[in-house]
């Protein structure tokens, strides 16, 4: 299990997984689409540096993050991140790491998978469009997560008060990237087997971001729109992707900007929070029945 951590890691995996593609790439000139995977490992190799020196800056010009307003959150809604992470340590705390660094190497079988499966989109842009949307919604709502915010004491955290504190750790929690990139795939899944697949892995992510003290519980919901924007942006269908954006923006500036009446009213956030899952559902559905539509069409045709 440590030797599997060990290649999951994001740099090892980058670095082998972008020599390997090479090799692929010149196996086949001809197919244009090889070049566009050694692009995008080669885009997430420099992102990753990128995205350190930009969000360490971005920590030490907004010192002030709102871990605490998301700690009461979590609260308010009634489902707690340390009290559902509690019971994923233990046995449970190595294999879910390694699906917390597993989401490159599912964004390239999404791709070698979707190449001929689901020509409709692009998973790669998709993903470009997570990763530059995801610096500057951390900006909008800084908050670092958990693990960071409370140190050890993160599964029992102590009582505190719904306000921004001053941190200086890095803002990467809200909202959840992991998440907008696992419903990501689950909406470029092509055929039952890989819908299948893609749900058990967006479960998976859910219980590692929280039992790894990544993120609260109320990160994971704004991430499920933010999904829905990357894909959209991925089938290119940006009227429905600044709508999407539109909602992850609206969660951001209302918890930081409204939380205290979103706190003192569960019934409120509760409401907002089952809203964008509704959406996020509703979304899985349209997409996954678009295939069936789309084949219907030309035996419609040819009745004519």
């Amino acid at each position: 299990m440590h030797l599997l951590s060990f290649l999951m890691n994001p740099a090892i995996f980058g670095l082998t997984a972008l020599f390997f593609s090479v090799i692929w790439m010149l196996m086949d000139e001809r197919d244009k689409t090889r070049p566009l995977l050694v692009f995008a490992l080669t885009l997430n190799l420099i992102y990753g540096t990128l995205l350190t020196i930009f969000m360490a800056r971005e920590g030490a010009l907004l010192p002030w993050k709102y871990d605490h307003v998301l700690l009461q959150m979590d609260e308010s809604l009634g489902l707690p991140a340390a009290w559902i992470a509690r019971p994923l340590q233990g046995s449970w705390r190595a294999p879910l790491a390694v699906i917390y660094q597993s989401l490159v190497p599912m964004m390239i079988c999404w791709f070698l998978v979707n190449r001929r499966r689901n020509p409709r989109g692009s998973i790669v842009m998709a993903y470009v469009a997570e990763l530059a949307a995801g610096p500057l919604l951390y900006a909008v709502l800084p908050a670092c997560g958990p693990a960071y915010a409370f140190g050890g004491q993160w599964l029992h955290p102590p009582a505190v008060q719904a306000n921004a504190i001053r941190l200086s750790a890095m803002p990467n929690a809200f909202p959840s990237l992991h998440i907008a990139a696992a419903f990501a795939l689950v909406l470029f899944a092509p055929g039952k087997l890989w819908r299948g697949v893609s749900l058990v892995f967006l479960a998976g992510t859910v219980m590692a971001t929280l039992s790894t003290g990544e993120h609260y519980v109320i990160d994971l919901i704004p991430g499920l729109a933010l999904g829905c924007f990357a894909a959209s942006v991925g089938y290119r269908r940006f009227p429905h992707a600044l709508l999407y954006l539109g909602a992850v923006l609206s969660w951001s500036l209302s918890v930081r900007f409204g939380y205290l009446i979103l706190i003192s009213h569960p019934c409120l956030l509760r409401t907002f929070a089952a809203l964008t899952v509704a959406l996020a559902i509703f979304a899985i559905f349209k997409e996954w029945n678009l295939p069936a539509r789309f084949e219907a069409e030309p035996v419609l045709a040819s009745q004519k």
